[in-house]
């Protein structure tokens, strides 16, 4: 997994020196470079990265002043403090910094803070189990748990929970590879459903069943034939 870095020194030797030694990770890509906190604001608005290595005394805001706002995106980069002085590591830890390294940058403390982007990386990509929604004209976000069952709708999908029911603008495919096959199952063309709201099982007639759900309107849907004997294996019928 690549680690994105961006570099903010008003010294170019300073820079220099710090590419060199991240050059010795591999997992590592410098995306760009800074020379004051001014430029580095407006270069982390076009490039994106996962930590910004910044000095703290530069002209015009300090890297301690710029932090916050370096800080202001969704998801927001990793701060690494880079300085001479262990003076700032107080303000810098109040601005939720992420590592506070002296220089000369030590190679062994740099493989450590390396170490510890990488762990936080694998952990940012962890699926977000969230389902995105359509609801008075503004996306909402739906815990898997929420959803009873998905169904079909033309290109789209409408998103059941208990009471409710929701535009989804991914197809019925999508949502199916989206979601935990472990916790919700495919059991008709128009329809996915999470196994964990199902209630009961009602049969029709002899060749057919279908799966009572635990919402308000109590729904009962079909279990297409194909999907039958899966189905019934997953629920122990």
């Amino acid at each position: 997994m690549t680690i994105k870095a961006l570099l903010v020194d008003d010294e170019a030797p300073a820079r220099s020196e710090l590419r060199y030694l991240l050059g010795s990770h591999p997992e590592v890509e410098v995306v760009g470079e800074a020379a004051s906190a001014g430029d580095a604001l407006e270069l982390s608005r076009r490039v994106a990265h996962d930590v910004v290595f910044l000095d703290v005394e530069m002209p015009g805001l300090t890297g301690v002043e710029a932090a916050p706002l370096v800080r202001e995106r969704a998801d927001p980069p990793a701060v690494v403090f880079v300085t001479a002085h262990e003076r700032y590591a107080v303000d810098a830890f109040a601005v939720e910094a992420f590592d506070y390294l002296l220089k000369p940058v030590d190679p062994d403390r740099l493989a450590r803070v390396i170490e510890r982007l990488r762990e936080r990386s694998v952990e940012n990509v962890a699926p977000v189990e969230k389902v995105p929604v359509v609801a008075g004209g503004r996306t909402e976000l739906l815990d898997y748990d929420q959803v009873h069952y998905v169904q079909a709708d033309g290109d789209y999908s409408r998103v059941h929970t208990y009471d409710r029911s929701y535009l989804c603008t991914a197809s019925l495919g999508e949502l199916e590879e989206r979601l935990p096959a472990g916790r919700f199952a495919r059991i008709h063309r128009s329809y996915v459903v999470n196994l964990g709201k199902v209630a009961g099982v009602r049969r029709p007639a002899p060749d057919r069943f279908c799966l009572q759900l635990a919402d308000a309107a109590h729904t009962e849907l079909d279990v297409a034939r194909r999907q039958s004997r899966q189905l019934r294996e997953r629920l122990g019928l």
